[in-house]
């Protein structure tokens, strides 16, 4: 079974002869920031990064002269510079795939009172590319663009899982089952369920959080990375009637986003 741990990546770029290995480091350190964790000192950054602390000294000084870090010298610690918020504007502000399913996903959030989301995966998580949350009492947006969530307990992530070549879901599979060997069989099940789901029905189901039903369908175009449509709203009806109201209304969204991406890229 492949080993395709974080480390595990990260060892296979560093080895990687292609690649710049200074740049591959650089991108680690910048990769080790997360919400929660935004300001890190050298020790933390190597400790995530399994990077060596004289080796994470040297690349944050460089990301700090570059202006991509910031240097706290009263916390000797390091948080994301401002131009880094400027690159994820210019990729949201360019990407053909928000300019022509975002406007799609605005509509169906507003009328039906729902929250609909567009996500991609990054090693074994699911990122929110655009996210429209609405709450059937009040307006509520909790989950923005670049949040993250659990792939294996999502049901964006097992709709991508259900898609996903052979060697990288079985890698991935391995993964989620050494993270949380107390209940893999259960996990595995269920992730095996929603695959059996996405090919009969297009799209699965998941409810991680309480009271919140989620659905997801994956988006596959060529020569484009998977994508995952889902909607979900928070309410005390059953997964199967939630499933029937909103099931439709997904796969319909899903289609249309399909066209106007074969009409964007004709």
């Amino acid at each position: 079974m492949s080993d395709s741990s974080p480390q595990t990546v990260r060892r296979h770029h560093h080895e990687d002869p292609v690649l710049n290995r200074s740049l591959v480091r650089g991108v680690e350190i910048l990769r080790a920031f997360r919400p929660g964790a935004d300001q890190l000192g050298n020790g933390e950054i190597a400790e995530r990064t399994q990077l060596s602390r004289a080796t994470v000294s040297r690349l944050t000084q460089t990301l700090v002269e570059c202006g991509l870090l910031e240097h706290d010298r009263v916390r000797r610690t390091y948080r994301l510079a401002t131009p880094v918020l400027s690159l994820a504007h210019a990729m949201r502000a360019g990407s053909p795939v928000l300019n022509a399913v975002a406007p799609l996903m605005r509509a169906m959030a507003e009328k039906m009172r729902i929250n609909v989301g567009l996500a991609t995966a990054d090693r074994d998580e699911m990122v929110y590319l655009e996210s429209f949350r609405f709450n059937r009492k009040v307006a509520l947006r909790s989950v923005v663009a670049g949040q993250r969530v659990p792939m294996e307990l999502t049901s964006l992530g097992r709709a991508y899982l259900a898609v996903v070549d052979d060697v990288q879901r079985q890698a991935l599979l391995e993964q989620f089952r050494q993270r949380r060997s107390t209940d893999s069989r259960r996990l595995l099940d269920e992730i095996h369920a929603a695959r059996l789901s996405v090919d009969t029905k297009g799209y699965c189901a998941a409810s991680w959080q309480p009271e919140v039903v989620a659905m997801a369908t994956p988006l596959v175009l060529p020569d484009r990375p998977i994508y995952v449509l889902n909607v979900s709203v928070r309410t005390i009806a059953s997964m199967s009637e939630t499933q029937k109201q909103l099931g439709g209304p997904l796969l319909e969204l899903r289609e249309k986003a399909k066209t106007a991406l074969l009409t964007a890229d004709a």
